[in-house]
Formats: C-alpha cells, sequence, structure tokens
C-alpha cells in the first residue's frame, strides 16, 4: 500500500471541514469549543488553595482531593491557586507537591501547574536535553502550534533557560531538519483558513518540479511551502498533488528522503490534513503493544485539554473502534490514571 493511501485512508482520516472556513459567510460565526476541561463554575482561588493545603499536609496526603482540584480547574484557574497558595502558605505550590507525591502522578500534575508556553518550553527542553534528541517530540510541538503559541515559546524558553530556542535547535540538530525547525519556530505561518485554490494550484506544481529534480528533490521548497501554508490550504494542495501525480506527495517524500527530514515533512503533511487524528495515532502508539509512552500521553493529554482534546477523543474512536478512555484504563492504574482519564473527560 502506498505511503499517500496509509495516511489518508488508515492512519489519517479525512479533514474535518469545521474547520475549514471556506464559506466566507461562516468566517464571522464563533468557532465551537473542543476542550475537554472547562472553566470552573463558582470558582474561588483561596478555597482551593486552602483545599490543597490540607490535602498536602494530610496524614498520608490525600491524592484524590488533589486530583479533584487541579484536573477540575483551567490552566488560567490554576495559576491563580499557585499564586494564592503561595502568598498564604509561604512556600511554592510545585515544591510540596514534588514532595508529596511520586513517579507519574507527579509528572502529570506539575505539567498541569505549568502555562501553556512553560510546558512547551519544558517539552522542547527535555526533548533536547536528554540522551539523544527526542526529534519526534520537537516535531510534534512546532507543527501543531499556531504562531502565536510559538512566540510565546520561545519567550518562555528564552526567561526559563537563558537561552535563545534557535540557538539550542542549531546545536542539537543538523541539515534540513535544522532548517525546517527554524522555519518552523520563525512563526509566519498563514493562519486564515480560506482556501485559495490558485494558491494551491501553484504550490502543488512546485512541489511536484522540486520532487523530480534530476539532482534530487529540492528539499528547500517543501520546507519552505509546508511551514508557510495554513491546514486548509495545504489540504487542498495535496489533495491537488495527487489528482495530478502518479506518484503522491507522501510517497513522493518516503521515495527521495531518509532520517529526520523525512518524518518532520510527514509529520507536518499528516498535521496540517487532520490535527485530531494527527494526535489520536500518537496516544494510539504510546499504549500500544508491550509498555506505555507515559510522557506521550502526559504531553499530548495535557497540552490539548483546553484546544481539542474532545475532538482527539473522537477520532480516537473513529480511527480504533476503541475509545481513548477504554485504552487508558487498560494501559494505566491508580491515582495516575483517574488525571488521564479526568483529562479527557465524560466517557
Amino acid at each position: 500500500m502506498s505511503m499517500f493511501k496509509r495516511f489518508f485512508k488508515g492512519i489519517i482520516r479525512d479533514r474535518d471541514d469545521e474547520d475549514d472556513d471556506r464559506d466566507t459567510a461562516q468566517k464571522h460565526k464563533p468557532k465551537p469549543y473542543h476542550g475537554t476541561v472547562v472553566p470552573y463554575p463558582n470558582f474561588s482561588a483561596s478555597h482551593d488553595a486552602s483545599v490543597l493545603n490540607s490535602a498536602i499536609e494530610s496524614k498520608g496526603v490525600d491524592e484524590d482531593v488533589i486530583i479533584a482540584v487541579l484536573v477540575r480547574r483551567t490552566n488560567e484557574q490554576r495559576q491563580k491557586i499557585k499564586a494564592v497558595y503561595e502568598a498564604s502558605a509561604g512556600t511554592r505550590l510545585v515544591r510540596d507537591l514534588e514532595s508529596a507525591l511520586r513517579s507519574d502522578l507527579e509528572d502529570i500534575t506539575l505539567a498541569l501547574l505549568m502555562t501553556p508556553a512553560q510546558f512547551d518550553a519544558y517539552l522542547i527542553r527535555k526533548a533536547t536535553k536528554r540522551l539523544g534528541t527526542d526529534e519526534d517530540v520537537l516535531v510534534e510541538v512546532l507543527a501543531s502550534r499556531t504562531n502565536q503559541e510559538i512566540r510565546d515559546l520561545k519567550r518562555a524558553f528564552k526567561e526559563e533557560y537563558d537561552t535563545d530556542l534557535e540557538s539550542v535547535i542549531r546545536d542539537e540538530t543538523k541539515g534540513d531538519f535544522t532548517e525546517a525547525l527554524l522555519a518552523m519556530l520563525r512563526a509566519d505561518k498563514d493562519e486564515i483558513t480560506h482556501v485559495n485554490m490558485a494558491q494551491a494550484k501553484k504550490d502543488a506544481e512546485t512541489l511536484f518540479e522540486a520532487g523530480e529534480h534530476p539532482q534530487g528533490i529540492n528539499v528547500s521548497t517543501f520546507i519552505d511551502i509546508l511551514t508557510k501554508r495554513s491546514g486548509p490550504q495545504l489540504s487542498k494542495t495535496f489533495q491537488m498533488y495527487a489528482s495530478a501525480s502518479d506518484v503522491s506527495l507522501p510517497k513522493a517524500l518516503g521515495m527521495e528522503l531518509r532520517g529526520d527530514i523525512e518524518d518532520c515533512l510527514i509529520d507536518i503533511v499528516k498535521c496540517a490534513w487532520n490535527k485530531s487524528a494527527f494526535f489520536a495515532e500518537k496516544l494510539h502508539k504510546a499504549m500500544k503493544g508491550y509498555g506505555t509512552c507515559e510522557d506521550t500521553l502526559i504531553r499530548v493529554l495535557v497540552s490539548r485539554s483546553e484546544v481539542d482534546l474532545k475532538k482527539i477523543v473522537e477520532e480516537y474512536r473513529a480511527m480504533y473502534d476503541i475509545s481513548l478512555q477504554e485504552d487508558i484504563l487498560h494501559d494505566t492504574k491508580g491515582h495516575y490514571q483517574k488525571v488521564l482519564l479526568g483529562l479527557c473527560g465524560p466517557h
């Protein structure tokens, strides 16, 4: 089976047209909310801070109470709780939770207390500081974030680690892969959802010519187009490329490229075509086979809980004929499992 068919008929389902506002009359309608975590009603930061303090100081630590508070609050509400807690208790909430909790429960709880930009910065730092760079995480974060989220990420990275993210990328990666990551870090991707049909046709032709170059594929052309166009725009380009060429775009990438740059550009294609399915696949792979990749579960569920996790849950069931929650029940346990299920929303 060709790589193209594997993407668009197997792993990655058709785009959800709800994200593709091609009808300009629809542009002014408010976008539906696809997150699973919503603002907690009658919220009181001081009350929650007091409850957390009691749960942490209680004999044996009351993990259930800590989970109930943090999972059911938005990130903005958690930041307010953290500020009040530290002002009243005189200690850092993160430090107290580090002392009170252990293992995966500690990891996901601390992730929930970071701002989205801090969490993204932490993910990039972790991916570049371990023994061997985790290229998949670098691409996942940069390919799936908005321009503003990438700008916030770079700012947070500089504040937290006192170095420019671009410098780290240059030091830890190489070649075309470096150029692709730096292109995404420029945060100049077109975010207009209306599709320019003429541009899609032109881009499809340009990509075809770049893939058929006598001296080998012109990677720079692929990087330029794939990192600058919006998801809906790229989707139309992919369709036009497939209808005009005997060799599909993903197959061309697989035939001509190897290593990190191949995986990078293919992930950009997947993310542009259907971002929710892209993340559903990540979650499925994290729990498929022997062992579970806890880092992936935490990374995806925390980062997407207020963005599109509801759609990711729907895509997961459609793609694998089982609910995400059922797989989490099979692969995890204890209080950590409760946090994951809480983030996924009602089953």
